[in-house]
């Protein structure tokens, strides 16, 4: 495995089988005329991604980017998860983390001598 094992998770493989299972009922759906079909795939692959995401939040997910070698294991959970992962999407919307390279300001003198109000995202 590499150090760039992007989707080599539980959280990541567990989502693709359940989206390709998805995938297979829009596509048996769309071959068959049955518009049922299409929807209970559709309900499917949203199915997935919120699994995918929930495993992801537990700590069955990895962050994007270079990880140490005890990381790299697909059965090695993230024990980072909770803080959320910088520039997650994922993270964000469940409140986790931060955006990543987010400016701070602080109240003080700037270097020009002007003063500088405080301004916290």
């Amino acid at each position: 495995m590499s150090q760039w094992d992007e989707g080599h998770t539980i959280a990541g493989w567990t989502g693709f089988g359940i989206a390709t299972v998805g995938v297979a009922g829009i596509a048996v759906g769309v071959c068959t005329g049955n518009a049922l079909g299409v929807w209970g795939g559709l309900a499917v692959v949203a199915i997935g991604a919120a699994v995918t995401w929930a495993l992801h939040l537990s700590g069955w997910g990895k962050p994007p980017g270079r990880r140490p070698v005890s990381q790299w294991g697909l059965r090695v959970k993230d024990l980072t998860a909770r803080e959320g992962h910088p520039g997650c999407v994922g993270c964000r919307l469940a409140g986790r983390g931060r955006p990543a390279g987010l400016p701070v300001r602080v109240a003080g003198e700037s270097g020009t001598g002007e003063p500088v109000s405080e301004s916290v995202g």
